[in-house]
């Protein structure tokens, strides 16, 4: 009898040891998943990146059109254009320096100034950002 339960022991024991090795994955299987994560990744990451600039190049015409509206107000009001972005700042026109969402910087606007200088030293601003959007027009033209 103690051999019965030695044979039974042993033929589990062999039974487990085959299922625990066939629990496992070869490396055919991890290379095929492999590569359909690959093929998945080169298929969503150029419109992942593709997204991602057309929000910087909106968030950059929304950015562009407060600060002009702020300026327009702020020559409405005072007859004069402001110095510096700052007097919009600190006059409460805008809340913060407008950031360059092209170039993460607000020091990296470019002023333009009317034609007389009695009337102000900022009179419209432009993205001092390289490069073009993805209509082809650079960023500094808008």
């Amino acid at each position: 009898m103690n051999s019965v339960v030695i044979a039974k022991r042993e033929a589990t024991k062999r039974a487990g040891e085959a299922h625990a090795r066939a629990r496992g994955f070869t490396l055919v299987e991890l290379l095929v998943v492999m590569s359909i994560v690959a093929m998945l990744v080169s298929l969503a990451a150029p419109r992942y990146f593709g997204g991602l600039e057309k929000s910087r190049e909106t968030a950059l015409r929304q950015t562009l059109a407060v600060t002009r509206d702020a300026l327009d107000k702020f020559y409405g009001d005072n007859g004069r254009y402001p110095d510096s972005l700052d007097v919009l700042v600190s006059k409460r026109y805008l809340r913060s320096m407008p950031v360059d969402p092209i170039t993460d910087s607000s020091a990296t606007w470019t002023m333009v100034s009317p034609g007389d200088p009695a009337k102000g030293a900022v009179q419209d601003i432009r993205s001092g950002a390289q490069g073009a959007g993805r209509d082809g027009k650079p960023y500094r033209e808008w």
